[in-house]
């Protein structure tokens, strides 16, 4: 017990330094939507106790990939950290499992769970005390599927078998996800199923209800799993990377060029990372698309495709950050074209696959053929323009390969600049195929040649200013990787000066902005124009003929206007003391000169 309280001090400590300034604003955010979802999920025990069951499924399946899909989730405290002390392995698993309960996530879990002694309160006294243990035992059984999970996941992702299908699966779930008001629909015309209260997330409630050997099981269920953990624990903490050897084809090319699209082909052949990168954007976006086919409505099988593109963009956004300290390499060789190689190499990886799910479910579905065909060629040539863009103007430093952790999908310590920089990917993508979309609603097939035109101007254009990045800046990006840490200079940006108040109004606009902006706008102007009335929750589509157009420009201009209000907020600021361009230098200089 001294251990699990000693470790729990060491993550309390680790955290009060951690939340300082970018970290402390991450967290308060997500704390902030944690509490929302929760207050949805307790507000669920007063509505249907059916609905609350599914409602702890789906906060089971994000605890089980809500780690894996950050990197390998917190490690704050790392199993390798203690190896040198001697623990036997279950009890460092009892010490990080303590350590685990420290930390936003399982508190505002502990929150959702208090839906079980609502539950309770309404049914008796008895069953309301039976709910206080019943919520320790369901969350601790949550933090632990997470760890389990996450520690399988690594040891599969050690062969390329085990990365393709872990790719499939957790694209299948964050589309499922993606796509939960699908499922809430269907359940509403059918009811929730029956095994949604005895999967394990509804032990708890069983056990409130009165079913109390639901209580004894989840006790069980919690110790079977820290076994499992303990072992996967002592496996990893003893493992030891080896590879297969074996007779490999030699890379000929004629060119320099030639050269750094052949490596980065067999690297996307060859590391477990891009392996699973691959399989789980195709899984989204056959799974996303397909997904409607539960209402009745293949509507979306066009658009796989096309989802697939975006997908695979915003998992290569850190593009350069995957090759570690060998950006050395890159930076040695000027002109070797490889922001060009690394475009084509990309496309010749992706744009096959994005063919064949388009032309696929654009046939089964009998078109639109125009639209599909005019934000294909956009989507892919913004992509690969920007994926070499993105990477080195906002590189996330990574880790080398050969020094990740036991996930090896953990390839950058700094999780949330990575998921930021991933989602900043995603919306730009999204914004190249924009306007060859338009075109092709209103005036037809002359919207291919608008997307044919639009991804080979952004291939060409963002290709071209990644290189003139790469060249002026690859020093700084390399001490980055070495380090960790931007070099002084840039690390005195306007970001760094705005108020609380200011960072608060740009988190929100920048992360809400794009519900009203894609949504609730583009999607709903698709929506109406192909005349789909009632359609889930775009509010365009239930407005009376003549104002579903405005309802959904509307949409796009509350949007676009959070975006703008998220600039204004982190504008720089002129004046005395402050960084940036002055009447005679920098801000600073400027206010030394006035004294």
């Amino acid at each position: 017990m001294a251990v699990a309280l000693t470790m729990a001090r060491m993550k309390v400590a680790v955290l009060r330094h951690t939340f300082r300034g970018r970290g402390s604003e991450t967290a308060t955010t997500g704390a902030s939507l944690g509490a929302l979802l929760a207050a949805g999920t307790i507000y669920l025990a007063f509505l249907d106790p059916d609905l609350l069951a599914a409602g702890y499924a789906a906060w089971a399946l994000g605890w089980m990939l809500g780690p894996v899909f950050a990197g390998g989730g917190d490690e704050t405290l790392r199993p390798e950290h203690f190896s040198m002390l001697g623990l036997p392995p279950r009890r460092l698993a009892t010490g990080l499992l303590v350590a685990a309960f420290v930390g936003v996530a399982p508190l505002v879990s502990l929150a959702a769970l208090l839906g079980l002694l609502v539950s309770g309160v309404r049914l008796g006294v008895a069953n309301a005390l039976v709910a206080l243990p019943a919520m320790v035992l369901q969350l601790a059984v949550f933090v632990l599927l997470a760890k389990v999970f996450v520690a399988l996941v690594g040891v599969t992702l050690r062969t390329r078998p085990g990365a393709v299908a872990s790719g499939v699966l957790n694209g299948a779930a964050l589309a499922a996800l993606g796509q939960i008001w699908i499922f809430f629909v269907a359940f509403d015309q059918t009811g929730v199923p029956a095994a949604a209260w005895y999967l394990p997330s509804g032990w708890g409630l069983l056990a409130v209800r009165g079913d109390w050997w639901a209580l004894v099981a989840l006790a069980v269920l919690a110790f079977l799993l820290l076994s499992a953990w303990a072992a996967l624990l002592g496996r990893r903490v003893g493992a030891t990377r080896t590879s297969a050897r074996g007779p490999r084809r030699p890379i000929t090319a004629s060119t320099a060029g030639g050269a750094v699209v052949a490596r980065e082909l067999r690297t996307w052949s060859r590391d477990l990372v891009r392996n699973h990168q691959l399989s789980f954007a195709l899984s989204y976006g056959v799974c996303f698309a397909a997904s409607p086919l539960l209402l009745g409505w293949d509507g979306m099988l066009p658009y796989a495709g096309p989802i697939f593109v975006v997908m695979a963009a915003s998992l290569a956004a850190n593009l350069y950050a995957a090759d570690g300290t060998a950006l050395w390499l890159t930076i040695m060789i000027p002109g070797a074209g490889d922001v060009r190689g690394r475009q084509l190499a990309w496309l010749s990886a992706q744009a096959p696959v994005a063919t064949a799910l388009t032309v696929a479910g654009t046939a089964i579905n009998g078109g639109p053929w125009p639209l599909v065909l005019a934000l294909l060629p956009a989507l892919l040539g913004g992509a690969a323009g920007l994926a070499p863009l993105v990477s080195v103007y906002g590189l996330v430093p990574g880790t080398d390969p050969h020094r990740r952790a036991g996930n090896p999908l953990r390839t950058s310590e700094d999780d949330g600049g990575q998921t930021g920089l991933a989602y900043a990917m995603l919306v730009l993508v999204i914004l190249t195929g924009v306007p060859a979309g338009l075109v092709a609603l209103w005036t037809g097939w002359p919207g291919v040649a608008v997307g044919v035109a639009t991804g080979a101007l952004c291939y060409w254009g963002f290709g071209l200013l990644a290189e003139r990045r790469l060249s002026s800046h690859g020093p700084e990006l390399l001490h980055m990787m070495r380090t960790g840490r931007k070099p002084q200079a840039a690390t005195r940006s306007r970001f760094d000066h705005l108020s609380n108040t200011r960072k608060s109004i740009a988190v929100w606009c920048f992360g809400g902005g794009a519900i009203p902006l894609i949504p609730q706008g583009v999607v709903a102007t698709v929506f109406v124009a192909r005349d789909m009335r009632h359609h889930t929750w775009f509010l365009a589509t239930y407005m009376p003929p003549g104002l579903g157009y405005p309802v959904a420009a509307g949409f796009i201009l509350l949007g676009l206007a959070a975006y703008g209000t998220g600039l204004w907020a982190v504008r720089p600021r002129r004046g005395p003391g402050r960084l940036g361009p002055g009447p005679r230098g920098t801000g600073r200089e400027a206010g030394t000169a006035q004294r």
